[in-house]
């Protein structure tokens, strides 16, 4: 689909058609002059996904690697995972979410560029050369951002503010979570203007569509639409979206919430969350939304803003290609040799090293199970995978410490020479040794407080459901290779709802993850094989790509009005927004008011009271005399009919207009009626009720 912004919204006003130019379809397209766009194409021009299509996706951290090279001397040789400056190696990461969603879609479907920041700072005077060799050996467009801006917007605002409250941490001491800092908010605000400046460097906003990802973009969409009406634009939440009692302390509550409706679709890993959302914007800024044919849609200024609610997926490829590598069955015989040779049964976790992952509440529950299970001593490890935080601060340090007291607690009360009930893996794992931990367990427990989707489980069942080679190392019979798994989970995280196999737990509750764990270890092996072929069809089947493509299709749907609607942009700052109409509307000019009302005999004359004649912000809300003296003029002419419409009582609306005689007044939204001050008011009853009364029925 093709479509058009406007920029001179006075030529668009009057109706003028305004002059536009083809912007070239070759990398970069740089876009020039903000609002020079081709004319729109026919309605009814196939608008499917195709070869010439781009998608520029939007993020905090671009999905490569940056390595500074030792020798500083690159010969810049590159190969399509790998490019070389004179001082840089650049690969792609792997691992990235944004990179696995580029495959799902399909390297030759259609193509795809993207806006991030770099993990390594790079050098004022090395970031040109940086720029052009990501932008032509990747298609990656760089931001670059002052480390102290950087600082202040990542760590500060991101992770110490809107991270805290979106996971239901309110700032109530200095201790829990970060209180607002209005300078940290401005420094969050011009970062995202950056990224804006950054996508108008290679967007073509008639053609292009703009998916941007995660919270640390949300006033994103204010900029891009500010500068193109008409640009296709999706948002996706990849954290918990918090309910409007805890996401109404924010000062700045709403310029995020407006900032968020500047896109045409809007999604999210699950109904509660795009629930709370809605709720939000219903309670701050007086919005409804609707169901129509199954899409869910709010209607904000003329537009509709749809909510897609699908949970992300893992990328079943590259997984399927680690559990084949060589390393990975290496490693799966050295855990076997470890655990399985001495009948030791393996619960795994895998989490961040984070306040929110619940790790010190798993480990009391392991301690619970066995306290109360002892049979289990000597016989359960628990391995506890943990990865390095992602953020900084104190609430972080002392959950590291607790985490390594209440391991060596446990170990000391339970353990025994050559058995450690918990195992803390705490140095960065290569992809295919977690793999390996995957395979060889046989229950995955993930017991975070509040999580917003967390992808641990899928890929556990996956590699748990193997191949060949593995079945052999594990020594599975060629007639009896059913495979199992078993999962406890928190319901607090965004995958729970469908893993629906899985035994889901409240984590702060010890006792019951106590339980599970037991459970879970007790269940019967015909059970454990029907959970996880229902969870594996589930994850093979909505894998990424699937993600992918379906936000991308419900993208296309939300933005298929744009080229039959009349935009124009009003709003200064975060409070901008886009007033769309329909074609046919025409903004009222003086000129054609004057030369109407010249050339007719007879006129109807609607006036509204309530936030028109009178200024929304008036406390005396009684009409001038000024008011008075032009409704008189108006009505003195015999060619006038003129109405005061207004939502007052009749009573209240007969005592301000008295002095008009031959004023009109709908009182009550029109439920009464008076045309002039020698008529009495009567009730306007709707046609339909009229027509169809009984004939006994005195409609007065």
């Amino acid at each position: 689909m093709v479509s058009r912004s406007y920029s001179n919204l006075l030529e668009l006003a009057s109706g003028d058609s305004p002059t536009f130019g083809r912007m070239n379809r070759q990398i970069p397209r740089i876009m020039a002059v903000a609002g020079i766009m081709s004319n729109i194409d026919n309605d009814s021009k196939d608008t499917d996904l195709s070869p010439k299509d781009r998608i520029i996706i939007v993020a905090n951290e671009l999905p490569i690697r940056a390595q500074r090279r030792v020798d500083g001397n690159g010969s810049g040789s590159s190969s399509s995972s790998t490019c070389c400056s004179k001082g840089w190696n650049f690969s792609w990461d792997e691992n990235s979410l944004l990179l696995q969603l580029k495959d799902g879609l399909g390297d030759e479907a259609i193509e795809v560029i993207y806006v991030g920041c770099l993990k390594e700072e790079i050098p004022l005077n090395e970031q040109e050369e940086v720029y052009q060799i990501l932008l032509e050996s990747f298609k990656c467009v760089p931001t670059f951002l002052p480390l102290d801006l950087y600082t202040r917007y990542y760590h500060g605002f991101c992770k110490q503010q809107l991270w805290p409250l979106f996971h239901y941490m309110l700032p109530l001491s200095p201790d829990l979570g970060g209180r607002f800092d209005r300078t940290l908010w401005q420094a969050y605000v011009s970062v995202n203007k950056i990224f804006a400046d950054r996508i108008m460097e290679v967007i073509n906003p008639e053609d292009d569509f703009v998916w941007i990802h995660d919270y640390h973009l949300m006033v994103l969409p204010t900029f891009l639409r500010k500068r193109f009406n008409r640009v296709k634009l999706g948002f996706f939440l990849h954290s918990p979206f918090p309910s409007s009692e805890i996401y109404k302390t924010l000062p700045i509550r709403e310029e995020l919430l407006r900032a968020l409706l500047n896109s045409d679709l809007i999604g999210f890993h699950t109904f509660d969350y795009a629930r709370h959302f809605l709720s939000c914007c219903s309670r701050m800024l007086g919005l409804t939304y609707e169901s129509k044919r199954g899409y869910i849609g709010l209607e904000y200024y003329g537009r509709t803003v749809s909510i897609k609610i699908l949970p992300v997926g893992i990328h079943m490829g590259q997984l399927q290609s680690v559990l084949s590598l060589p390393e990975t069955e290496r490693k799966v015989g050295e855990l076997i040799e470890r655990y399985g040779r001495k009948g030791r049964t393996m619960l795994l976790g895998v989490d961040d090293m984070d306040i929110f992952k619940g790790i010190t509440l798993k480990l009391l529950a392991m301690e619970q199970l066995l306290m109360q299970h002892p049979e289990w001593q000597g016989k359960v490890v628990l391995v506890q995978i943990a990865n390095p935080a992602r953020g900084k601060g104190k609430d972080v340090k002392e959950m590291q410490a607790e985490t390594y007291s209440t391991v060596k607690r446990i170990n000391e009360t339970f353990g025994r020479p050559g058995y450690d009930p918990i195992v803390l893996i705490d140095a960065p794992l290569k992809f295919y040794e977690r793999v390996a931990y995957y395979v060889v367990a046989e229950c995955c427990l993930v017991t975070a407080v509040r999580d917003g989707m967390n992808l641990i489980p899928y890929e556990y069942i996956v590699s748990r459901q193997g191949n060949e080679k593995l079945d052999k190392i594990l020594k599975l019979e060629a007639n009896n290779r059913n495979k199992k798994s078993m999962l406890v989970v928190s319901e607090f995280i965004g995958c729970s709802p469908s893993l629906s196999g899985a035994i889901r737990v409240n984590p702060w509750n010890v006792d019951a993850v106590a339980d599970a764990m037991d459970s879970a270890l007790e269940v019967a092996e015909p059970e454990k094989q029907l959970r996880h072929e229902k969870h594996y069809k589930y994850v093979s089947t909505h894998d990424v790509g699937y993600w992918a493509r379906s936000f991308l299709q419900d993208l296309e749907r939300s933005c298929g009005e744009h080229g039959r609607r009349r935009c124009w942009g009003i709003g200064f700052g975060l409070s901008f927004r886009v007033v769309a109409l329909d074609q046919s509307f025409r903004k009222l000019s003086m000129e054609h008011i004057v030369s109407a009302y010249k050339r007719t005999k007879t006129r109807a004359i609607l006036l509204d009271y309530d936030d028109t004649l009178m200024p929304q912000g008036s406390i005396d809300k009684r009409p001038s005399s000024k008011s008075i003296d032009i409704l008189n003029t108006l009505c003195r002419d015999k060619g006038n009919l003129v109405f005061i419409v207004s939502a007052k009582s009749r009573e209240t609306l007969s005592d301000w207009f008295s002095p008009c005689e031959k004023l009109g007044i709908a009182a009550e939204h029109g439920y009464f009626l008076r045309y002039s001050t020698k008529t009495f008011y009567f009730l306007a009853l709707p046609l339909y009720l009229i027509t169809q009364a009984p004939s006994n029925y005195y409609t007065g």
